[in-house]
């Protein structure tokens, strides 16, 4: 009984760290568009630019790069409140929109209640020691406790489980008004506010403690970035790399200083500050973008098409033409997308100490381009990332050394990939045995050679194919999905068909427990998602 209750905890945790992930992302998108648009307007309105292209000079340019650097900024100055509002919006399962209303009502409450604390006890919001000392900044007008992601994070998880438990809330006939769905941003606001009395008697401490971590990142050199990188892909599979991520990218852990007068924290939020600002970037704000793009780029843009034309080159020549259009597909995400899973998971499950060679080398780019001096930041790692935040930055990014590192990575890859596939016999696409000419049909049947054609999404993947390989309606809990994967609990995970699922299109299949599965689809995941879920719905 005692076994059966921790597993049962353990696959509740796992449910829990996958969803949070996957709230990550709303945001997470937005920035990265925000960071495109950012790095274009400043580059193409700079001084350096307008310089050497007189005709950008002109003002109706000048207003439209403006512009896009303005619009850039509304992720950047308004990111904690954007977590506080998609964590409840991502986790809850109904009500979507009360649930977000309500992170921001209870994010909005919180500070109010630290400025109310601070106030109370005659905090001097001009005195730099005090400023120091709670972390005083103004968040949202309001003068308050800086808490970043942090607070985010806590005002969402708890907003996420005020909404389960009291979106169905009954009231007395006399605050009937007040009850279900209206009661949600009501009980938000009472809690956050409590809450919010608390944190500058704990912050302080917590603070230095975010602090203590990131130092000791910084003093292990280009150390820091290798072991970034490497564990980045060694919690993709299960994936929790967006935890580790987010907090590299929005708190002390990635690096914090000064960027033109104001304290900032978090490596994502410097290298965006600086793009606005005109002085020239800091050791501060060059050591937390170690963290960022640039170290992927030997990867991305080298490394994992090499693996992916060794692939090609090791399967059997009758096969090559059928596997050529899923590499390609890969190789095009990977390097213009920069999402890596659909070329990863047709080796991670196959040779797993081949997935782990793939982590150190992708930590080794991330020690390169520090090394190097490389100076491209974002999220991504993709080409759009080299033009945008590299090329068009000028050559103080040393943008023009990344094709030489991904040259490398490319020949590294292609070499070792060639070299495991063929000495250890590793069944990577093109290489299984040939199969019926008719896939689809069963042992003993055979297909329909005339009928209706299913409706396929994205002209490739068969919603209704794919639900009866995941057991079928009956078999599904929750469904939702991140960038590239569904994320699902289910009722029995033995119920899934993972050969028949890779021949309708999925790379790969993840089983966690025996309740809790991820199918990587790829980029058009979205789409396979909301059609899955309609069908769920109409059964």
């Amino acid at each position: 009984m005692k076994i059966a209750r921790i597993r049962q905890a353990k696959s509740a945790l796992w449910e829990f760290f996958q969803g949070l992930g996957k709230t990550f992302m709303l945001p997470v998108a937005l920035l990265a568009f925000c960071g495109i648009m950012l790095g274009i307007g400043s580059s193409l309105s700079s001084d350096a630019v307008t310089g050497n292209l007189t005709f950008l000079q002109g003002e109706g340019f000048h207003l439209v790069f403006t512009w896009m650097a303005n619009t850039g900024q509304v992720a950047f100055t308004f990111l904690p409140v954007l977590f506080a509002m998609a964590i409840p919006l991502g986790l809850a399962r109904e009500d979507k929109g009360v649930a977000a209303f309500s992170g921001f009502v209870g994010y909005v409450s919180m500070n109010l209640a630290v400025n109310f604390f601070l106030t109370a006890r005659d905090v001097d919001f001009e005195d730099k020691g005090q400023i120091a000392h709670y972390g005083i900044a103004d968040v949202l007008g309001i003068q308050s406790i800086d808490t970043g992601l942090v607070g985010a994070v806590v005002v969402g998880i708890i907003v996420s489980v005020l909404h389960r438990r009291f979106r169905t809330q009954r009231m007395p006939d006399a605050l009937a008004f007040f009850g279900g769905l209206r009661f949600v941003p009501i009980i938000s606001a009472l809690v956050l506010s409590v809450l919010g009395l608390l944190i500058p008697l704990v912050w302080p401490t917590f603070n230095g403690w975010i602090k203590d971590i990131g130092e000791a990142i910084g003093h292990a050199g280009v150390f820091g970035p290798f072991f970034f990188g490497a564990g980045e892909v060694l919690l993709r599979p299960v994936g929790l790399h967006h935890v580790l991520v987010a907090m590299f990218r929005f708190t002390d852990v990635g690096g914090s200083g000064a960027v033109c007068g104001e304290h900032v924290s978090g490596a994502l939020n410097m290298f965006y500050a600086q793009l606005n600002c005109n002085a020239p970037a800091n050791a501060d704000v060059t050591s937390a973008t170690h963290f960022l793009s640039q170290g992927k780029m030997a990867a991305y843009l080298g490394g994992l098409p090499g693996a992916a034309l060794a692939m090609y080159h090791c399967a059997r020549r009758a096969m090559r033409p059928e596997i050529k259009a899923l590499l390609i597909s890969g190789v095009v995400a990977c390097v213009v997308g920069g999402i890596t899973e659909p070329l990863e998971f047709l080796f991670l499950f196959i040779a797993p100490w081949l997935y782990l060679i793939h982590a150190v080398l992708v930590g080794l780019g991330f020690l390169t381009a520090a090394v190097l001096g490389v100076f491209i930041g974002n999220t991504d790692g993709n080409v759009i990332d080299w033009l945008v935040f590299g090329v068009l930055q000028g050559t103080t990014t040393k943008w023009y050394l990344v094709p030489v590192i991904a040259a490398v990575w490319f020949a590294a890859y292609y070499f070792l990939f060639r070299w495991a596939i063929r000495r250890f016999d590793l069944k990577t696409p093109g290489r299984d045995e040939p199969e019926p000419d008719d896939e689809s049909a069963e042992p003993g049947e055979e297909a329909p050679a005339d009928g209706p054609k299913p409706e396929l999404v994205a002209g490739k993947y068969d919603p209704v194919a794919i639900l009866e390989a995941l057991g079928g309606p009956a078999n599904i809990r929750t469904l939702d999905n991140c960038i590239t994967r569904l994320r699902m609990t289910v009722e029995d995970a033995a119920q899934l068909d993972e050969a028949r699922l890779k021949k309708l299109g999925a790379v790969g299949v993840v089983t966690l427990d025996a309740h809790t599965v991820q199918v990587v689809i790829g980029p058009q995941v979205q789409s396979v998602k909301d059609a899955l879920d309609g069908l769920v719905r109409t059964k």
